[in-house]
């Protein structure tokens, strides 16, 4: 009776331990929250009522279509599409030569001059070239210091012909701008070779700068171009400029063109395949593909309509998707698309939504996975109480 007594009891406490760890099934493994965890953490009750932590957006053939027009940045936008100017100006920094012929001999510049200075010729003298320095001047011997900075080179050839009118015979003066290095653009990235390129007086196209430049090393669709002028920047990918070329502008001088090597991913976690890190490995991707290079929902683990896609949208796009969010006031919302895959219509919809960069793909444990782990840990609980009980059988 006594060893009965003492079995009934142990058994009585294992069963009541066990029940009370299992009414607490947080502390169960598991990869992330079920599908109705994520639902009801969207708000959170506080003093002042409810807090809205992100929107849940059931991704429907609608929300794909009002996703199609999420703006996007544009260099056309940004900087317009202004050719410039066909005659360009001296700017500082510039390397100036001028070469001055005469139309008799004995004149100032007709005889040999000196090797260090000149390039003597019957007629003709050429003046080494010159730093536009901060003044914006630059030397001519017995003309002085001739101002050229936001002058044209025409402009500066008569104004030394004039200066030299009635000291040489008969002047006639070319001006070469021989580097434009206020007309240059410089490129920068490790996507290209780092350089600084001068504008031609035709005008320059972006790609025809990245050309002459080098070209870009890292593949197209891991490339970002991002254009500086001024206090404007924006940056757009590369693929963007080569399919559409009203983005292709033309350039201005000064202008910082850097070539950003991003490689496009998606994270993949919860009960898919695989739970990792995937490169797009193309020119954007669908959910669908995603879903696919992830190894897709795992049979026994999944729950097909706990399917989430976790991603920052700006606040334009999620008052087209809900014009009454409280969470427009911040430039970035939060937003949880959602999308059941029991449904057949979700196959057609997953091809036609677009995968973003840095998108997080969740999908949740079913229900019943959750049963097993419950009943699992049961079954290690109480196994000594069916040990105990098999020992007290065959000891009887």
């Amino acid at each position: 009776m006594v060893r009965k007594a003492a079995l009934a009891a142990l058994t009585a406490g294992l069963v009541a331990g066990s029940s009370g760890f299992l009414a607490g099934c947080s502390v169960l493994p598991a990869a992330g929250p079920t599908a109705r965890a994520v639902v009801a953490g969207a708000e959170v009750e506080t003093s002042d009522g409810l807090f809205a932590r992100y929107e849940i957006i059931d991704i429907t053939p609608a929300v794909v279509e009002a996703l199609r027009t999420r703006p996007l940045d544009s260099l056309l936008a940004s900087f317009g599409d202004h050719r410039p100017s066909v005659e360009p100006v001296i700017g500082v920094g510039d390397s100036v030569a001028v070469s001055i012929w005469e139309a008799g001999s004995g004149g100032l510049f007709s005889g040999p001059l000196v090797a260090d200075r000149f390039s003597a010729g019957s007629k003709s003298a050429l003046i080494p070239e010159q730093t536009v320095t901060r003044d914006g001047a630059i030397s001519v011997p017995y003309a002085g210091r001739i101002q050229v900075l936001g002058r044209r080179p025409q402009d500066v050839q008569a104004l030394i012909e004039n200066e030299l009118a009635g000291k040489a015979i008969q002047p006639q003066v070319l001006v070469t701008v021989a580097k434009p290095v206020s007309q240059a653009v410089t490129v920068t990235g490790e996507g290209a070779a780092g350089a600084r390129i001068p504008l031609s007086t035709r005008g320059d196209r972006l790609l025809d700068i990245i050309a002459t430049a080098g070209g870009v090393r890292s593949a197209v669709n891991e490339t970002f171009v991002r254009l500086s002028r001024g206090q404007t920047t924006a940056t757009v990918p590369l693929t963007t400029i080569v399919s559409n070329p009203r983005e292709n502008i033309y350039l201005r001088p000064g202008d910082t063109l850097t070539l950003v090597r991003d490689p496009q991913t998606f994270l993949a976690v919860g009960a898919l395949g695989s739970a990792t890190e995937v490169p797009f490995g193309a020119d954007g991707i669908t959910l669908a593909q995603a879903l696919a290079k992830s190894r897709g929902l795992s049979d026994f683990q999944a729950d097909p309509e706990g399917t989430f896609v976790f991603r920052f949208e700006p606040a334009a796009v999620v008052r087209k998707l809900n014009p009454g969010s409280r969470l427009l006031a911040t430039p970035l919302v939060p937003v949880v698309y959602r999308i059941n895959m029991r449904d057949p219509n979700s196959l057609f919809t997953t091809q036609a939504f677009r995968m973003r960069n840095r998108d997080l793909i969740y999908v949740s444990n079913a229900p019943f996975t959750e049963l097993q782990k419950v009943l699992g840990v049961f079954s290690t609980v109480t196994g000594p109480v069916s040990s105990a009980a098999a020992i007290y059988a065959y000891s009887r």
